[in-house]
């Protein structure tokens, strides 16, 4: 059990600040296994950029009991060919960080569309909250048929 000392138990001349120093860990999305069996983790930073680019590749109404989670980027797909502007990808990509990944502080996102090819070429720069790192995530979508 931990106890909380503060100026009025008149134990203490100053007061203390103190800082929760967090860790981020997720599952390896690859699943590789360990030679002692068990599977790899991602930690810090990786954590967070893995779930990023894993939001990010999701389509909403793909994840059970929360229709909205996820980007919808897929659906910018079909839209390549028409007027389409690419600040309506970069907000969809900065909208969707900020509701669902609150250990990534956005920072840039930077959208390159090919109509040509069916695609979209979006570069993520993000800051991991708790730390000063900056970490970049490249994303590429592209239609298959």
């Amino acid at each position: 059990m931990a106890r909380a000392f503060s100026i009025e138990d008149r134990t203490l001349d100053t007061s203390i600040i103190s800082s929760r120093n967090v860790a981020y860990k997720d599952v390896d999305l690859s699943f590789t296994a360990k030679p002692a069996g068990d599977i790899y983790k991602k930690t810090d930073a990786a954590a967070v950029k893995q779930a990023v680019k894993n939001l990010l590749l999701t389509s909403r109404g793909e994840k059970p009991f929360d229709a909205n989670y996820g980007s919808n980027l897929g659906s910018a797909l079909f839209s390549l060919d028409t007027d389409f502007d690419p600040e309506y990808v970069q907000n969809i990509i900065n909208d969707t960080i900020v509701n669902y990944e609150p250990r990534a502080r956005v920072l840039s996102v930077s959208v390159k569309l090919k109509p040509d090819q069916n695609s979209i070429d979006a570069t993520i720069e993000f800051q991991v909250v708790n730390t000063r790192e900056i970490v970049t995530v490249d994303v590429s979508l592209a239609r298959l048929r």
